[in-house]
C-alpha cells in the first residue's frame, strides 16, 4: 500500500514492548513517519528503557516513555488511553528460558495480551497490531508455509504465543476488536540480544572462534529488523483487520550456512564445536522454517529490501563495537 504509512503523521500510538529489540526500531519508524509516539518499557529498578537508551537523546525528544508491566492490567489500561492505534510488541521470547519457566510466558505472553485487548476495547482503539511468530508452525508441514498452515508449537514459548494469537483473533471475531496479526520470520538486525542465532555467530566469529553451536540442518528465514518494522507501520493503517500477515522474505537458509557466510563476513576461517546446551529437545527442535509472503505483499503492499548479505554486514558493523556488543550480553534472555 505505497503512501499509507503517511497516514500516522499525528496519530497518537502506543508501542508496548518499546525497549525492545523489534520494538526500539519500530518507534524510530513512527517517529519518522510524524506519529506521536508513547513508548511503554518495562519497569526496572535502575531505570533502565532497554535499547531506547541508544538511541540520540534528540530522535526522542518527542517521544513520551512510560515505564511499566503487560502483566498489570490498570498499567495497561493508562497506557492505552489517549492512544488510536496500538502496536502490542511486549513478550518474552527466549525459547530456552521457556522451558524452565513456562509459567512466566503464559503471564506475559498470554495474560499480559489479554490486559491489552480489554484496554484497547475499553479505549476504543482504531487498530490493534498483535505480534505472533513463525514458530506457532512448528516444523513445517508444507513450504512455502502461508498463513493457513496449521499452528504446532513446539515449546513453551511458541505455545504461548500461539494461545495470545488465537485470543487476539476471538476478540476481533467476539467484539469487534480491530485486531491485525502479524507473524514475523526470523528477525535480524542492530540491537538483537546474544541469544539469537546471527548475533551469537557473529560474536563467535568476531572474538576469534571457534563457533559453538547446536543444530546446525535447521533453516529459517531472515528478515532484516528495519523491513519488519515497515511491515507494522503498513499494518497500521493497511485493509487488514481480523487477519493474519506474515512478514518474511520466501527464502530459507540453513543455520550451516548461515555461520558459513558469517565467516566470510568477518573474514575468518569457521570452526563450528557442537553446543549440547543449545540443542532443544528432540522433539522441539523446529527444522524448518520458510514463509509464503504474497498475502503481505497483496495485503499490506510491504515486501523486503534488505538482502541477506547486506543486513548480516550491518549486523556484523554494529556488534564490531566494544559499546554494542557489551549492551547486546544483557539481553541474553
Amino acid at each position: 500500500m505505497p503512501g499509507s504509512a503517511s497516514r500516522l503523521a499525528g496519530r497518537r500510538v502506543l508501542v508496548t514492548g518499546a525497549g525492545g529489540f523489534i520494538g526500539s526500531h519500530l518507534v524510530e519508524a513512527l517517529v519518522e513517519e510524524g506519529a506521536r509516539v508513547r513508548a511503554f518499557v518495562r519497569y526496572d529498578s535502575r531505570g533502565s528503557r532497554g535499547w531506547l537508551d541508544t538511541i540520540p537523546a534528540a530522535r526522542l525528544a518527542d517521544v513520551e516513555i512510560m515505564a511499566g508491566d503487560v502483566r498489570d492490567g490498570p498499567t495497561v489500561d493508562r497506557a492505552v488511553g489517549g492512544n488510536e492505534i496500538v502496536f502490542h510488541l511486549a513478550s518474552l521470547i527466549a525459547i530456552p528460558y521457556s522451558y524452565l519457566a513456562p509459567e512466566a510466558y503464559t503471564a506475559t505472553n498470554v495474560t499480559g495480551t489479554q490486559h491489552v485487548l480489554d484496554a484497547c476495547r475499553r479505549h476504543d482503539v482504531a487498530r490493534l497490531v498483535h505480534t505472533s511468530t513463525s514458530e506457532v508452525y512448528g516444523t513445517a508441514q508444507h513450504v512455502p508455509i502461508d498463513e493457513n498452515h496449521p499452528l504446532h508449537p513446539q515449546s513453551p514459548y511458541a505455545a504461548s504465543k500461539a494461545a495470545a494469537d488465537l485470543l487476539a483473533l476471538s476478540y476481533h471475531a467476539s467484539f469487534g476488536t480491530p485486531v491485525v496479526v502479524l507473524r514475523p520470520f526470523n528477525t535480524f538486525g542492530p540491537r538483537q540480544s546474544l541469544r539469537a542465532i546471527i548475533p551469537t555467530i557473529a560474536a563467535q566469529l568476531i572474538a576469534g572462534g571457534p563457533v559453538r553451536l547446536g543444530a546446525t540442518d535447521p533453516t529459517r528465514d531472515f528478515t532484516f529488523v528495519t523491513d519488519t518494522a515497515a511491515g507494522f507501520v503498513h499494518a497500521a493503517t493497511a485493509d487488514a483487520v481480523g487477519q493474519v500477515v506474515q512478514l518474511g522474505t520466501g527464502r530459507e537458509t540453513s543455520i550451516g550456512d548461515l555461520a558459513r557466510t558469517l565467516a566470510s563476513v568477518v573474514g575468518v576461517a569457521l570452526k563450528i564445536e557442537k553446543d549440547a546446551e543449545r540443542v532443544r529437545p528432540a522433539t522441539s527442535e523446529v527444522m524448518r522454517l520458510v514463509s509464503d509472503p504474497s498475502r503481505a505483499r497483496r495485503v499490506l503492499g510491504w515486501s523486503p529490501s534488505v538482502e541477506l548479505d547486506e543486513g548480516l554486514r550491518t549486523t556484523v558493523a554494529w556488534l564490531r563495537t566494544d559499546a554494542s556488543l557489551a549492551r547486546a550480553r544483557e539481553y541474553v534472555r
